[in-house]
């Protein structure tokens, strides 16, 4: 056994055993003994033992009913807590030298001293340093907020555990705590009943503030800035904000008919309510805390000459943030709303904090000003008085339909038959007019009138509640256009970032074309003030072209777009649609970022963080202030030490390897007429829509086949049987290609000296350990027709030479030979996930098999889906 994951072993082991006890008091001895014989079967046939792998199916397959569930829900629940143990292990007291790396800022500023970068460009750097993480709710979260509760508590319990002076009694009262709260898990329904509400999403987006942000914030400012008075010399501004939250729980209308202008009103509402009551926490707090008497003129001046002028202040501030939060609550539930003086504006919880600060610092006091009190100005430069800025987006048919409507009325024409120019022509004449364009007697259709009533709803509430308005499938400067002219005959008095996001291989290739025409509209120009925003979209190029040919279109789109940017003289920020897993543009953040073209991070970065990876990067305080970390070191790095700009011949092959690649992945997605048959019965793509993840319906078009399907059911899919197909189909293929024609010297110099191809690769190595042959075969086998036996062996088949391909490149041996920890993390859930994989496709054989399935059946098909992708980790 490897000593060198001992201590994350042992917690394992401890969990599982406790688990163990809470199967037994729930179900008795024989069932826990049923799942210890599928445990023990599946490590054993793991190592390679070919009759007990036999003896495993042989015991799914005759497990009776009223034993699936049980049993799927107890790997389920060993999953949780690996991930559980494993995530605690990286920022455990204790956690071994090749887990836990150097800080990541620290080794930054080590590379910084060794190079010709002077202190005044570094110190420039840190100041314009931006972090926006977009949390978004996707169908990929299967923890409900009550789990996630549970799960923190559990991590506070092995926290303690760890201390080397703990009492044996402590000890004990540890371990109960442990098995009470693993025993509360196992007996809550880890599945939701009901598809949650976009409100429930943006309550589940608000409790991982809470729980995690709301502390790892001021946490990541504090370390930092003792990092750069150690290494620059310089301690970072009062006011400095370098990172925001944003969200799209409760604003991304994208194919989502649940997500309304009335939804929007009351998540912004919601998330002014959170914050309210987040600060008046802090405030109670600082009461008790800052009790001190002596101050200088401004705060005597303020606390109208009280003995205890700190808490005069707050005292003030604690009435009107429970005044603000009763307002906000008669507001949300649509009572009569009491006229109570309230905080609508940051300034009026600033300005009064930020003179009690100076005035203890001027007084001698600093210690203490630099305590709480600092922490809660760090917080309102991070999260204002709204917590999360909240984005907006929709599909951009939806607008030009409601402007089309709009022109059809006054008798202008029909817009969407128009050309380009002359839409161009007509929005630009009407963005500079003075009248208003929208007629007041008219009556649009109810789609119409909901885009209108959106833009309404963003009129209507101040410009630092809200982030950008994302365009899905923008493919023209019309796309952006229409939308800017939409929120000015809403009445919108602010300028409002609209984003265009270009998803599709054409709409990447064309990005540069489209921007570039807006930046030669001289209105635009005017009305952007030299700011731009641009979303890059990762998932739907990837399930269009497949993920070689897609991220070589990304990093052209964004090389095109820095340069269009930089010539107009325009300030570019590149919003990053990516999804956790690699189907999706999902990649260890600090690689991403470094794998990015040179002038890419200018902006700072913006990324979306979503689904189950919200909880893995930020659902824990220390776990949160590792990836801010992480995010804040690759950012500065790419802009202070970037990456080389790719040479021309490095490109040439790329040109090749993404055609070579997007030919391969299309000829067996569109091109075979056996696939989509295959894809249905040999995954539970079918059984996914019944599970109640997400808001949003699993298609954009109901009646459409594979490319309705949204990229994420599509991903998720495929990662639930084991063959992960979107994320490496055609990769491996281009990549052999270019060896058999001689450039394997050529791919070994673009590993070891071009960040974005090695990132490629890393990648492509997470997907090939994730995947699972045997396992793949086992569905094809139990699943579908076996008239589409030789399609599966064909697939598993290109799987295998593409794996070889790859080691061929890295010049390795075995796949992730750099990452031993990744490795082992994922070779610590297989144990569990396997027996959980032929569950699945047991469950799916049966519920197949019966016109109308138990609900126990269903049940149990739902957990081993969610427990899947617990195992799988990075799934959509």
């Amino acid at each position: 056994m490897n000593e060198r994951y001992s201590a994350l072993r042992s917690n394992v082991s401890m969990l599982g055993h406790l688990l163990g006890n809470t199967i037994k008091d729930a179900h008795g001895e024989p069932l826990l003994e049923k799942v210890e014989a599928i445990r023990k079967l599946s490590k054993s046939a793991r190592a390679g033992n070919q009759d007990d792998r036999q003896k495993l199916i042989d015991e799914l397959q005759n497990l009776p009913d009223d034993q699936l569930l049980p049993v799927a829900r107890a790997f389920s629940q060993f999953l949780n807590l690996t991930n559980i143990a494993e995530q605690y292990h990286t920022v455990s007291r204790h956690c071994e030298e090749h887990i836990c790396k150097p800080d990541a800022v620290d080794a930054l500023f080590g590379k910084l001293k060794d190079s010709d970068i002077n202190q005044l460009d570094s110190i420039q750097a840190v100041r314009d340093l931006k972090i926006d993480l977009v949390l978004t709710a996707h169908p990929t979260e299967i923890a409900r907020r009550t789990m996630i509760h549970k799960l923190v508590q559990i991590n506070k319990c092995l926290s303690k555990l760890e201390l080397s002076e703990l009492s044996n009694r402590e000890r004990h009262r540890t371990e109960q705590r442990l098995e009470q709260l693993i025993a509360q898990a196992w007996h809550s329904d880890v599945i939701r009943k009901q598809r949650p509400t976009p409100l429930d999403e943006a309550k589940w987006g608000y409790a991982v503030v809470e729980n995690s942000l709301w502390q790892a914030v001021p946490e990541f400012m504090r370390q930092f800035d003792e990092k750069l008075t150690d290494h620059l010399g310089e301690s970072l501004p009062i006011d400095a904000a370098p990172v925001q939250f944003s969200s799209w729980m409760g604003g991304d209308r994208d194919g989502n008919p649940f997500v309304t202008s009335n939804v929007t009103r009351e998540v912004l509402l919601l998330s002014r309510w959170k914050a309210a009551d987040l600060y008046l926490a802090d405030i109670q707090e600082l009461v008790s805390e800052l009790s001190m008497v002596e101050c200088n003129a401004q705060v005597r001046e303020l606390a109208g000459h009280e003995h205890e002028p700190y808490r005069a202040i707050l005292k003030d501030l604690r009435t009107k943030l429970t005044n603000t939060r009763d307002v906000l609550d008669a507001k949300i539930k649509g009572l009569a709303v009491p006229n109570f003086g309230i905080i609508d504006h940051v300034d009026q919880l600033w300005n009064p904090l930020h003179a009690c600060y100076q005035s203890l610092h001027e007084c001698g006091m600093g210690i203490i000003a630099d305590g709480l009190l600092l922490d809660v100005l760090r917080r309102i430069k991070c999260f204002g008085i709204h917590l999360v800025r909240l984005d907006i987006r929709q599909e951009s048919t939806r607008h030009s339909d409601a402007i089309s409507e709009m022109t059809r009325y006054l008798g202008l024409g029909d817009y969407d038959h128009w050309s380009e120019q002359d839409k161009v022509a007509f929005l630009v004449r009407e963005l500079a007019s003075k009248r208003p364009l929208l007629p007041r007697d008219w009556e649009p259709s109810p789609e119409v009138k909901e885009v209108i009533e959106t833009c309404q709803a963003i009129a209507e509430q101040p410009r630092e509640a809200l982030g950008a308005y994302v365009i899905s499938m923008a493919r023209t400067a019309s796309d952006v256009l229409a939308v800017h002219l939409l929120l000015k005959e809403a009445g919108c008095t602010f300028r409002m970032d609209v984003c265009p996001l270009f998803e599709t291989l054409e709409d990447l290739n064309n990005a540069e074309s489209v921007i570039r025409q807006l930046m030669n509209i001289d209105w635009y120009r005017g009305f952007i003030q030299n700011f731009q925003m641009v979303m890059i979209g990762y998932s739907d190029s990837a399930k269009d072209a497949g993920v070689m040919a897609a991220g070589w279109a990304q990093y052209a789109a964004m090389e095109a777009l820095v340069d269009v940017c930089e010539e107009a003289n325009v300030k570019l920020t590149l919003f990053h649609g990516r999804g956790g897993s690699i189907g999706r543009g999902g990649a260890p953040a600090h690689a991403a970022l470094l794998s990015q073209p040179p002038r890419s991070l200018k902006g700072g970065m913006r990324v979306t963080e979503q689904g189950e990876m919200i909880r893995f990067k930020l659902g824990l305080p220390e776990v949160a202030v590792n990836s801010l970390n992480l995010y804040a070191s690759a950012i500065l790095e790419a802009n202070l030490l970037p990456p080389p700009a790719p040479k021309q011949s490095w490109r040439e092959l790329m040109d090749v390897l993404s055609e070579v690649s997007c030919e391969a992945y299309r000829n067996v997605v569109r091109g075979n007429e056996e696939f989509v048959p295959y894809f249905r019965a040999a995954t539970p793509e079918l059984e996914l829509g019944k599970l109640p993840l997400g808001s949003r319906p699993a298609k954009r078009n109901p009646k459409g086949g594979v490319e309705s399907l949204r990229a994420i059911p599509w991903i998720f899919a495929w990662s639930q049987n084991r063959l992960l197909l979107p994320a490496w189909l055609g990769a491996g293929e281009a990549i052999q290609y270019s060896i058999d024609k001689g450039h394997a010297k050529q791919l070994e110099e673009m590993c070891r000296e071009w960040p974005f191809f090695s990132t490629r690769l890393g990648m492509l190595e997470m997907v090939y350990t994730k995947t699972n042959i045997g396992i793949a075969q086992y569905y094809d086998q139990r699943l579908t027709d076996k008239s589409l036996w030789p399609l599966g062996q064909q697939l598993r088949d290109q799987l295998q030479k593409d794996i070889k391909a790859v080691l061929n490149v890295e010049n390795s041996d075995h796949l992730m030979e750099q990452d031993p920890w990744g490795a082992e993390s994922i070779r610590l859930r297989n144990i569990y996930v396997e027996p959980l994989n032929m569950l699945q496709a047991e469950l799916l054989y049966r519920t197949r098999q019966q016109e109308q399935p138990s609900p126990m059946l269903e049940e149990a098909l739902m957990v081993s889906i969610a427990g899947i992708a617990t195992g799988m980790r990075n799934t959509g």
